[in-house]
């Protein structure tokens, strides 16, 4: 008698599971697409990992809609482990998805993520905080979140002031906070945050420019001493970093100087101010 062994065929999560992997986007896009229509808690470890690895952002975005599916009994658990992962891909999605499935519960987890190292998990967490966070711990937030101000590219920069954003009139104290900074980035980030906050349809490029100004200048025109060309960094000051910008006398340049670079200024001939000083800078005036 001759015994004929039935074939086996792959259960389905296994076949989606590849599928996940597959070479081309399009049937990675289906896969997941195929995960959240059919919701299997089985597919929990695979959508995850995948998340950390998958290269098209769209690819990405069915993955977090398809872990949506899923119990959040679950899922959530196992997305705040992954904040501890090495990739900063797989932290960034995690926290992604965690904003999207909306479980407060999460959100110690997510503050932790505030203060990464990395610029993109940072900023998700940035988001999903302002998502996630309990009434009674969005000033706390609000601070945390100030404390970045000035951190990033203009990008991060963006995110960071729509998220401070978010949060409404409760930001407005650690943006005050942050306007007085010595460091002339910050100040120009929290002028551009108050503005989007007063105006959250506002440009942000526009915002900061404003900002830019402000900081600049004050905001009636006058007061702040002049910021590098960039709009941040340090004041045109004297030789020595410290005093009073220098202005020639046409309001701008080097102001005219003794011939050892110090001294009284050497005004005209016509007598106005201090008289003019020796041929070395100093000393008795010409007559």
């Amino acid at each position: 008698m001759v015994t004929i062994n039935p074939t086996r065929s792959n259960p389905p999560e296994s076949r989606l599971v590849a599928a996940l992997a597959a070479g081309q986007s399009s049937i990675r896009l289906r896969a997941a697409l195929a995960a959240g229509t059919q919701p299997d808690p089985a597919m929990l470890e695979a959508l995850v990992r995948r998340c950390a690895v998958e290269p098209e952002l769209f690819v990405r975005e069915m993955l977090t809609w398809a872990l949506t599916r899923l119990p959040p009994e679950t899922t959530v658990p196992r997305l705040v482990a992954e904040l501890a992962a090495e990739a900063a891909q797989a932290r960034s999605q995690a926290l992604h998805t965690l904003s999207k499935i909306g479980d407060r519960g999460a959100y110690p987890a997510v503050v932790r993520s505030l203060h990464d190292a990395d610029d993109e998990v940072a900023r998700t967490a940035w988001r999903a905080a302002a998502v996630l966070v309990p009434d009674d711990q969005r000033e706390p937030l609000a601070a945390a979140l100030a404390a970045q101000l000035g951190r990033g590219d203009r990008e991060i920069r963006r995110s960071l002031s729509r998220a401070l954003a978010a949060l409404d009139d409760v930001a407005e104290p650690a943006l005050r906070t942050a306007a007085a900074s010595t460091d002339p980035a910050v100040r120009a980030h929290a002028r551009a945050t108050e503005l989007l906050l007063r105006d959250p349809e506002a440009d942000f490029d526009a915002a900061v420019q404003e900002a830019k100004r402000i900081v600049a200048l004050g905001p009636d025109g006058v007061g702040e001493p002049l910021l590098g060309p960039d709009g941040v960094g340090e004041p045109l000051l004297g030789p020595d970093g410290v005093g009073e910008p220098l202005l020639g006398p046409d309001g701008v340049g080097e102001p005219l100087l003794g011939p050892d670079g110090v001294g009284e200024p050497l005004l005209g001939p016509d007598g106005v101010g201090e008289p003019l000083l020796g041929p070395d800078g100093v000393g008795e005036p010409v007559c």
